[in-house]
């Protein structure tokens, strides 16, 4: 990076502000643009009903590293709290214990070398360090081959194919192993399971880091969607937003790859390709209040033909201070014919679904219902994933782009997006 110290960022997500306030550290001037009214990308909050709570689930596991030192860093760290949560498992009209030895061995509705294959599988994936062999692979012929035919119908198959739909027989397997370690090594034992929240929610992290980037020379400009990435002369020039042009030398964006390929129609035609070629499924994300509990975990697994969902997340037996509170995530691809379905057709089946697993909950015990819609939820990670991904230093001079597909195996998540962000930051002032 040249002597320039003014650098713009495209997106306020954690990604983003990882970038920023690394930069801040370094001597820099970051700028933030955000499309949204509020920083935050799909970590951020909303009022639900005198609440301030995640627009889309959120928590926070023991490997979390990169999160736990932001926090430090931030003086905020005694915000973080620790809880041993339980998971459940909705199969044949009943709900069970999920989660542990005893819960697998007690599980109705698997042999007993259906159990002992998944229990072995989820054991070594939480203990295996090396994905690489993996890569190749797709995640339901890898899953498919360790647990059976029958574990994989009764314990993989709907939570697939009800979260990524025809993309289900293409997935990586280091994409999905990665997932089954985060939550097999979040645990003080095999049979506790040990998840964290912030008093106050997403809100205490995102907003202690608009602060210090504002108070420290920095800007956070929101409602400012990039309508153009200027490039001249193979660098880059600057910006154009809300009609009006912007000059930097430096653009580092962590907008979701799709999109920053709409608004740089000026890169070579083979780098442009690879970003319009990335795949985003949307989600839709219903979040419920309730006047009592739905169930005791905090997880749900879901597999029953009467319910289009894989899994609730019942948030309060995570975070009691925010009142009973679920969310129903209802992943898909954005031409799916039910991502245009009115907020009345879901709002419909949370009191169906609700009351078929908890035959005492009443309609009055439902108290409000929102629907939030994410049209780039998810990217979708294919086998030799890596092999695709465009350099995140473009062939553009000061010109650099990322997001969550970069930390590959690795699912989305705040700690990632975070270290990412600030190790990018990092590489952008040594080039």
């Amino acid at each position: 990076m040249n002597s320039s110290k003014k650098v713009a960022i495209l997106g306020a997500g954690p990604m983003g502000l990882g970038v920023a306030f690394q930069l801040i550290k370094e001597g820099y001037q970051p700028v933030l643009f955000e499309a949204d009214d509020r920083v935050g990308g799909m970590t951020a909050c909303f009022d639900f009903g005198g609440i301030d709570i995640e627009r889309y689930y959120h928590f926070h596991c023991t490997s979390d590293v990169d999160f736990f030192k932001v926090l430090k860093e931030l003086n905020i760290d005694n915000q973080l709290i620790w809880i041993n949560t339980k998971m459940g498992y909705w199969y044949n009209n009943q709900l069970q214990e999920w989660g542990n030895p005893f819960a697998l061995l007690k599980f109705k509705g698997l042999s007993l070398i259906g159990k002992f294959r998944y229990g072995l599988h989820a054991f070594l994936s939480t203990k295996r360090n090396n994905w690489k062999s993996l890569e190749k692979i797709d995640a339901r012929t890898w899953i498919q081959k360790w647990i059976g035919q029958e574990a994989y119908d009764v314990l993989w198959k709907n939570l697939f194919e009800l979260k990524f739909y025809h993309y289900t027989e293409n997935l990586s397997a280091p994409w999905i192993w990665s997932r089954i370690r985060r939550i097999g090594r979040s645990r003080e034992n095999i049979f506790k399971e040990k998840l964290g929240y912030l008093k106050g929610g997403s809100n205490t992290l995102l907003y202690a880091l608009k602060n210090y980037i504002e108070k420290n020379g920095g800007e956070v400009n929101l409602k400012s969607p990039i309508e153009k990435v200027i490039i001249e002369n193979g660098a880059v020039k600057g910006l154009f937003i809300h009609g009006k042009r912007k000059d930097f030398n430096h653009v580092i964006s962590t907008m979701p790859l799709p999109l920053f390929g709409k608004i740089t129609p000026d890169l070579p035609d083979d780098i442009l390709n690879k970003f319009k070629s990335k795949i985003n499924i949307a989600v839709i994300c219903i979040i419920v209040k309730l006047s009592k509990p739905l169930t005791e975990n905090f997880w749900l697994n879901i597999n029953d033909p009467e319910m289009d969902i894989p899994g609730i997340i019942e948030y309060s037996n995570l975070n009691p201070d925010v009142g009973h509170i679920a969310y129903i995530p209802y992943y898909m691809p954005r031409e799916n014919f039910k991502f245009k379905d009115d907020d009345s057709v879901f709002k419909d089946k949370v009191h169906k679904y609700f009351k078929r697993i908890n035959p005492d909950l009443r309609n009055e015990d439902i108290l409000d219902i929102r629907v939030h819609r994410y049209a780039y939820a998810q990217p979708i990670c294919q086998p030799n994933f890596m092999d695709t991904l465009p350099e995140e230093r473009l062939p553009i001079e000061g010109l650099r782009a990322a997001d969550t597909s970069f930390y590959y195996p690795e699912d989305r998540g705040i700690s990632e997006s975070l270290g990412y962000g600030r190790a990018m930051a990092k590489r952008a002032i040594q080039s």
